[in-house]
């Protein structure tokens, strides 16, 4: 299908507009009355979700509203969910159950909740039925009709529901506006949306529908907005951005991005995730070893070394061959970061597959793994199979793993003490010892000391010691 026809056609982004101006108008008769009206946003999960939740900021801006950090002071508050795990879902859920108490003491008060968790059909109904103060509610897939909706309940409507099915509308709205916070110069640029791969475990691609790539030029010109607003550390965002470019017919490929960004002029780092190991190719390691402006980093999730259980899981490698990438990876990039995902306790797993995921991570020695117990997501092929290992031992499996790979991140970062490396000063610290933090172009965690006022810029600095989690410098 052409990139054209999946795009939201102009005639609905104007309309999107004229209620914007609606009310912005209202929020200016508001502040005339006292005080601007307040908005107070959350964010679960993913990058992507955070990328969504920038664009409904710079629409909460463009509206009239400023934004508080306070839930209390609000008069507008939006919810961005999550639908990986049920952990997420039951703290969401559990928040927003705490908002009824600001409700109760401001009746005037809108509560929206959007993004993944409410794609699906059974928490729309909980939303319903248990949630009564809940006033909107959208999908992932109606993030750029949000003006209409709001407008909708403040004109004096009921209830607003607008969850679409992921399979019944796959469109892209470029154009919207963007509030991005500035501290640090980091920047979330997505550059697709949704995902094909089906893994069994996986909610994704029902809640953000088939992978849709934006245009390159789309992706060019906003790229280069971003440099030149002096944004230093810029992350480009997909499900699975290895396939990026497949439906576009533009016969430019992720790799073939890469190199054309890395030709923008500027002082800046690229950074990318997600990379699924079906689809990480020799072309893309050399456009990593390439490309000065690209990190040495590479996030490729394993999520099983056991080659029976990733065929379960459907993800389309076994472990000789994620192994053999692997190793590849670190050949073509001398020095490259590897970091991954991994699930422990996938239904079926039996003791022997879980040693087969030791294995792999002693074979391949992560700098840091993201662990998760495998968590049922109704609607799944997975939530369907039999699954006889109990929680207890899950955890001591889960243990197990941690110890090993804290070892191994212990290991590493050890070889970092002594060196002197260009950094990221990207936020404050977390203590008066260690004032500010740090990124290496690996994406390491670096703690130093030094003013605030190099929040925002590179500098050397040098490691002068570590843990298994972090490395903690001195400036050079």
């Amino acid at each position: 299908m052409p990139q054209d026809k999946r795009l939201v056609p102009d005639e609905e982004l104007n309309r999107q507009r004229g209620f914007i101006e609606k009310i912005k108008d209202r929020a200016k008769k508001t502040g005339e009355q006292g005080r601007p009206l307040r908005a107070f946003t959350d964010t679960y999960g993913c990058q992507q979700n955070e990328a969504d939740t920038e664009r409904l900021r710079g629409m909460i801006l463009e509206m009239g509203y400023t934004l508080t950090k306070s839930e209390d002071e609000a008069d507008l508050i939006v919810i961005n969910t999550c639908a990986v795990r049920e952990h997420a879902e039951m703290r969401v859920l559990g928040n927003v159950g705490a908002l009824s108490h600001i409700k109760k003491r401001n009746p005037d008060l809108i509560i929206a909740v959007c993004g993944c968790m409410v794609q699906q059909e059974s928490v729309q109904e909980k939303l319903k039925k248990s949630y009564p103060y809940v006033d909107l509610v959208f999908g992932t897939h109606a993030v750029w009709r949000f003006p209409e909706l709001l407008y909708k309940k403040l004109s004096g409507g009921g209830r607003v529901f607008d969850a679409v099915n992921a399979e019944e509308r796959g469109m892209i709205a470029e154009g919207l506006p963007i509030h991005r916070d500035e501290r640090g110069r980091k920047a979330w640029l997505s550059i697709m949306y949704g995902c094909n791969n089906f893994c069994s475990y996986c909610i994704v691609p029902y809640v953000r529908g088939r992978e849709r790539s934006r245009a390159f030029s789309r992706i060019m010109d906003e790229f280069r907005g971003l440099v030149n607003e002096g944004y230093k550390d810029i992350t480009l965002l997909g499900q699975n951005v290895n396939s990026y470019g497949k439906d576009t017919g533009e016969g430019i490929d992720f790799a073939d991005l890469l190199y054309r960004l890395n030709e923008v002029e500027g002082d800046f780092l690229i950074r990318f995730m997600t990379s699924h190991p079906k689809d990480a190719s020799p072309k893309l390691f050399s456009a990593i070893a390439d490309c000065c402006k690209v990190a040495k980093q590479l996030h490729l999730p394993f999520q099983s070394g056991s080659s029976r259980v990733l065929k379960s899981m459907n993800r389309g490698y076994d472990k000789e061959s994620y192994i053999a990438l692997a190793e590849l990876a670190k050949k073509t990039v001398p020095g490259i970061v590897l970091t991954s995902d991994v699930i422990v306790g996938f239904p079926g797993e039996t003791e022997e597959d879980f040693c087969e995921t030791l294995d792999l991570i002693e074979k391949v020695r992560y700098h840091a793994l993201f662990t998760f117990l495998y968590s049922k997501r109704p609607g799944t092929k997975a939530a369907e199979m039999e699954d006889v290992v109990s929680k207890e031992e899950k955890q001591r499996r889960f243990d197990r793993l941690l110890k090993i790979q804290n070892e191994i991140s212990k290991e590493l970062h050890e070889e970092y003490v002594g060196k002197t490396m260009r950094v990221l000063i990207d936020d404050r610290g977390a203590d008066s010892v260690h004032t500010l933090s740090a990124r290496t172009d690996g994406g390491r965690l670096v703690h130093l000391n030094g003013s605030e006022a190099l929040i925002g810029s590179y500098a050397d600095v040098k490691i002068i010691k570590s843990s298994n989690w972090a490395l903690f410098g001195e400036l050079a």
